[in-house]
């Protein structure tokens, strides 16, 4: 599914910098959205592509590094670029910490803040597409009936199709059909990449009944 609409959103009290930033991104055809404090921002509405935030560390009201942290809380994973004029050691290994894509400090390179920018853009079109991957991982795997999770888990334990019929209590024949259609509807083409799905979605299998 290709990408749509990729934003860049830039955050800062200075709208002569925030012009110049806009200028900056347009002639590599990236589109921008402005907003003059985090407020502001928090009020817009999100946008729908991929997303990278151009943040001032320094604002009046609440700063780029309280925004890192309400945005960390609310588990709203956006690439932040942070720019200030006067950085410190404290305040950079505090934003990168927390994640930052790049701590630049005016002036910078213009192709600096380019690299940064599409670095971001890419960290979220990836986010993005194991987000939908994993919805449609969900979507699958509710698609199963309640035996076949049942069987599915005990596969997961290696446990052999004779081995599951004694356990839950049916006949290996039926366990067979269970396994044959539960590998279908998840898409699964071996053992081992229905554990790397099972491993995603945090499945944890039955411990084995004692013979």
């Amino acid at each position: 599914m290709p990408d749509e609409n990729p934003s860049v959103l830039i955050i800062d009290d200075d709208p002569e910098f925030r012009d110049s930033v806009v200028r900056l991104l347009r002639t590599v055809g990236l589109h921008t959205r402005e907003f003059s404090s985090v407020s502001d921002f928090l009020k817009a509405d999100p946008s729908d592509g991929p997303t990278c935030l151009v943040l001032d560390v320094r604002m009046p009201g609440r700063s780029g590094l309280d925004l890192q942290r309400d945005l960390a809380a609310a588990n709203r994973q956006v690439p932040i670029i942070f720019i200030t004029a006067h950085a410190d050691v404290p305040m950079t290994v505090q934003a990168m910490k927390g994640g930052a894509i790049e701590f630049l400090t005016k002036p910078f390179r213009d192709q600096d803040l380019i690299d940064a920018v599409e670095a971001g853009l890419a960290r979220d079109r990836a986010r993005r597409e194991r987000d939908r991957a994993l919805v449609a991982l969900r979507e699958r795997f509710d698609g199963l009936s309640s035996r076949e999770r049942e069987v599915m888990l005990h596969v997961m334990a290696g446990r052999l199709n004779k081995q599951i019929a004694h356990d839950i209590g049916i006949a290996e024949s039926t366990v067979k059909v269970h396994r044959t259609n539960l590998m279908r509807k998840m898409k699964a083409r071996s053992i081992p990449e229905l554990s790397r799905m099972a491993g995603i979605l945090n499945l944890v299998p039955p411990e084995p009944q004692s013979s």
